[in-house]
């Protein structure tokens, strides 16, 4: 009993070590080079940004490990479905008015704007695939 409680110790030990590694080893990463085809928002550009036909706003920040883990799947989605939806960067940093108006309170946040209107959240990293379906059901 004792020493199957030492290797479940062992193995919880070794798990949580390698989750804290990972999640600094990203943390440091440098931040992902964003797409040409997606634009960088502010407070002033915004507003207008939204009221294209469908819009995917990211809201993020630069010290965001998620953020940069989702970074790279929004850039291949705004290269390959130019026509579906187009795509913006919000740093909540800079523009704490506008997270703070669509209550943005974890990030990543995506929201799908239709003409202006806020139409879908999605929070956290998802696929690809995930935020596809859910630009494609609106």
């Amino acid at each position: 009993m004792t020493i199957t409680l030492i290797i479940v110790g062992v193995v919880v030990l070794a798990i949580v070590g390698y989750v804290a590694y990972s999640y600094h080893k990203i943390k440091k990463a440098p931040p992902v080079k964003t797409s040409s085809r997606i634009k960088i928002l502010n407070n002033k550009n915004f507003h207008a940004f939204t009221k294209r036909p469908l819009v995917l706003i990211d809201f993020w920040a630069p010290w965001c490990a998620p953020c940069k883990i989702i970074a790279p799947t929004l850039n291949e989605i705004a290269e390959e479905y130019p026509d579906l939806v187009t795509i913006g960067k919000l740093n909540v940093d800079h523009a704490q008015q506008v997270a703070q108006k669509f209550k943005v309170q974890n990030i990543p946040t995506l929201l799908v704007f239709k003409k202006g209107k806020v139409v879908k959240r999605i929070v956290g990293v998802k696929t690809k695939k995930a935020i596809l379906a859910e630009l494609k059901s609106v």
